[in-house]
């Protein structure tokens, strides 16, 4: 049977800028975790995810020792901290915007 969980349940995250981009990571609390996080937060994903804010590709890397996936979402931050008319922290609030995303699981 399959439900829908967000990634908070099963993961914490830390983000920052960097330029115009967004990098995130996102750690699997568990090795089950790391297995599913791993199948299903693909870089395709996340670009949709961050679609309605990002206007450039996204790039995935597997960090396997420490069971995190690392994004660079770029075009994220409305030309970076210097340009940017944004009134929040820039790419610090991605880790929180990524942890609400939702994937379906199988139980």
């Amino acid at each position: 049977m399959a439900r829908r969980i967000r990634l908070v349940e099963i993961c914490h995250a830390r983000s920052g800028d960097k330029g115009d981009a967004s990098d995130i990571s996102l750690f699997a609390n568990d090795d089950a975790a790391w297995e599913i996080i791993r199948k299903h937060v693909t870089k395709e994903r996340v670009e949709e995810y961050f679609r309605p804010v990002a206007t450039g590709p996204v790039e995935r890397w597997e960090v396997p020792n420490v069971q995190a996936l690392k994004f660079l979402v770029h075009g994220a931050l409305g030309g970076g901290a210097p340009r940017s008319l944004r009134s929040d922290n820039l790419g610090k609030t991605f880790a929180a915007a990524l942890l609400r995303m939702e994937i379906t699981v199988e139980e």
